[in-house]
């Protein structure tokens, strides 16, 4: 019954991380802001680069 208990455990805290790597990753995603043209294409003000969606 303990190696149970124990099996059970280590799935918990493996879940708990995979959850958390999840989230941290999700929370450098960021999309920004401005419109684009009518190709989906913008450009960017700050490098002068122009790209597209």
């Amino acid at each position: 019954m303990n190696k149970l208990k124990k099996e059970f455990d280590m799935r918990k805290l493996s879940a708990t991380l995979i959850a958390a790597v999840i989230t941290l990753a999700s929370l450098t995603a960021f999309a920004h802001s401005g419109g684009t043209d009518s190709k989906g294409c913008h450009r960017n003000h700050t490098t002068g680069g122009y790209h597209c969606h």
